[in-house]
């Protein structure tokens, strides 16, 4: 595997296991911790969007 593209599918990882969580918490999971599933879920997604978008370091 390319080394440019391990960055770019790690952040695509985070993203699948955020949909995974979210998904889990909302469709299985009631109460507080179903709802914080969803965030920590949501969150993933968001970091792993912005991680996306940061430059890669070339050593």
């Amino acid at each position: 595997m390319a080394e440019a593209n391990r960055g770019s599918l790690t952040s695509w990882i985070v993203i699948g296991l955020g949909v995974i969580v979210a998904a889990v918490g909302w469709l299985f999971v009631t109460g507080l911790f179903g709802a914080g599933l969803i965030g920590f879920g949501l969150a993933l997604i968001v970091l792993g969007i912005i991680d996306l978008f940061r430059p890669m370091v070339k050593t």
